[in-house]
C-alpha cells in the first residue's frame, strides 16, 4: 500500500488548492437506513469531484521539462476536470481524451478550463489506449487517473480529513471504478485505523473489480454498460488491485436501479446533486448489500456531482413511478363531445393531477369514432392509484398503463 508519509505529503501539498469538503451525519438518510450515516461530499469539491486531488498533486511533481511539454490524460470526465483545473494553475497544455458517449455537461466543463478534448472510443478503456498513442508521439505526460502512486497519494487525502472530524467510524464505504480513490484511503485507514471495515463498491454493469477481488487475479470484463458512467472501467489494473487486495475487507455490487433510488433519496432528502459514481456507496448501504447494525457508524464517499441533466430528468421520472408518485395511462374514448370532459371530472373526484395530456384520433390502430387520451398523472401513493384503476373500470373506460411500478 502507499505509504502514509506520502498521502501526508500531498495533502500538504493540495491544501491551497483543494476545497476541504463538509463530512457530516446525514439524518434522513441514517433514519431510513436504520443506522449512523456520515456524508463526504466530494460532489462539492471545486471540480465537482474528488479527482482534483490526485491529478494536482502528480502534476505538482512534474519536472520542468514535463510540464513545458504539456499533460494528456484519457477520462469520462471528472479525472478529466481535474487535470485541466490543475495544468491550468501551473500554466501548462493539457489534452484530454474522452469515450465517445461521454456526457457533454463533462465535455463542455473540461474544455472551459483550458483544455483541448478529443473524442474517441467507446469506452474509457479505448479512450486510454488511443491517448497512450497520442502522448509517445507528441511527448507529452500522461497523468493516469488511478493506477498511479502521486495521484493515489492526492485521493487518500480524502480519508485524512475524514479522520480529523472523526476518528470512531466503523466502516468506510468507497466508490470503485479503476481502484486510485480506494487505494488511497484504504491505506490511509489501514495505517491509521486498522480496526475500521473498508467496503468498495462497484456499478453492476462495471464488476471487473468485484470479480477481480473475489478470484484474487485480475479479469477485465468484455464491455460495461451502467448509468454511473464515472466508474464504467472495463479492465482492472494490476497495480490497484493489488492494493485493494492489501486493504480492503470487501466488495460488493449494485444494480442501476438502486443506483438510481440513491440519487433520487439524496437529492429529495439531503439535497445533494450526486452523479450514479458518486452515489454507489449510498445504494449498497440503502440495499444492504454488505452487513451492519443498527449502533454501527458509516461513512460513505459522495465521490462526484457531475451528473448529466438529461440522465437526471430521467431518474427523477423513473423514481416518481416506482414510488407511485406519477402514473402515465392511455385511454380510449368515444370521439364525441363531452367524453374528455367525463374523464378529467373522475380524475378530479378521486383527486388526481392532470399534468400531461394528448388527444389522439388519427391512429391507425383506432377504430372509426375513437380517440387515444395519453395522460400523465400526479397521484400519492400506492393505494390511491389502485382506486384509479378500479374507478376507470367501473366507468367502463378502456385503458392501459404505458409505464408500471
Amino acid at each position: 500500500m502507499i505509504d502514509i508519509e506520502k498521502i501526508k505529503d500531498a495533502k500538504q501539498r493540495i491544501k491551497d488548492i483543494v476545497n476541504k469538503t463538509p463530512f457530516a451525519y446525514a439524518p434522513l438518510l441514517s433514519n431510513h437506513c436504520q443506522t449512523n450515516i456520515f456524508l463526504k461530499k466530494e460532489n462539492l469539491q471545486l471540480t465537482g469531484a474528488y479527482k482534483l486531488r490526485g491529478a494536482y498533486n502528480k502534476i505538482a511533481t512534474l519536472s520542468e521539462k514535463q510540464k513545458e511539454f504539456g499533460v494528456i490524460a484519457a477520462s469520462a470526465g471528472n479525472h478529466a476536470q481535474g487535470v485541466a483545473y490543475s495544468a491550468n494553475i501551473f500554466k501548462i497544455s493539457s489534452t484530454i481524451i474522452m469515450p465517445e458517449a461521454t456526457p457533454l455537461l463533462k465535455v463542455l466543463s473540461t474544455k472551459s478550463l483550458g483544455a483541448e478534448v478529443i473524442l474517441k472510443g467507446e469506452n474509457y478503456d479505448e479512450a486510454y489506449e488511443f491517448a497512450l498513442e497520442y502522448a509517445k508521439e507528441r511527448n507529452l505526460t500522461f497523468i493516469h487517473p488511478f493506477a498511479d502512486d502521486a495521484v493515489i497519494a492526492g485521493q487518500g487525502s480524502v480519508a485524512l480529513e475524514m479522520l480529523e472530524e472523526m476518528d470512531d467510524i466503523d466502516i468506510v464505504v468507497i466508490p470503485i471504478g479503476g481502484g486510485g480513490l480506494i487505494s488511497g484511503m484504504g491505506a490511509v485507514f489501514k495505517q491509521l485505523k486498522p480496526d475500521v471495515k473498508i467496503i468498495g463498491v462497484v456499478a453492476n454493469g462495471a464488476d471487473a473489480m468485484l470479480q477481480s477481488f473475489n478470484a484474487k487475479k485480475a479479469i477485465d470484463s468484455l464491455s460495461v454498460r451502467t448509468i454511473a458512467d464515472g466508474i464504467a472501467v472495463r479492465d482492472v489494473n494490476s497495480k490497484n488491485l493489488d492494493y485493494i487486495l492489501e486493504t480492503v475487507d470487501e466488495v460488493v455490487g449494485v444494480s442501476d436501479e438502486e443506483i438510481a433510488n440513491a440519487i433520487l433519496f439524496l437529492l429529495e432528502k439531503q439535497k445533494l446533486v450526486v452523479e450514479g459514481g458518486g452515489a454507489v456507496g449510498v445504494a449498497a448501504i440503502m440495499h444492504k448489500r454488505f452487513e451492519f447494525s443498527k449502533n454501527s457508524k458509516i461513512a460513505t464517499v459522495l465521490s462526484g456531482g457531475n451528473i448529466d441533466v438529461s440522465m437526471l430528468s430521467l431518474i427523477i421520472e423513473k423514481g416518481l413511478i416506482k414510488a407511485h408518485r406519477k402514473m402515465k395511462l392511455i385511454i380510449t374514448l368515444i370521439d364525441k363531445p363531452g367524453s374528455l370532459r367525463n374523464l378529467t371530472d373522475l380524475f378530479q373526484k378521486l383527486g388526481a393531477n392532470i399534468i400531461q395530456i394528448d388527444y389522439d384520433r388519427t391512429s391507425t390502430s383506432l377504430s372509426y369514432g375513437d380517440a387515444n387520451v395519453t395522460l400523465a398523472l400526479e397521484t400519492k401513493g400506492e393505494a390511491h392509484q389502485v382506486k384509479i384503476r378500479e374507478s376507470l373500470k367501473k366507468a367502463g373506460f378502456h385503458f392501459y398503463e404505458e409505464l408500471r411500478a
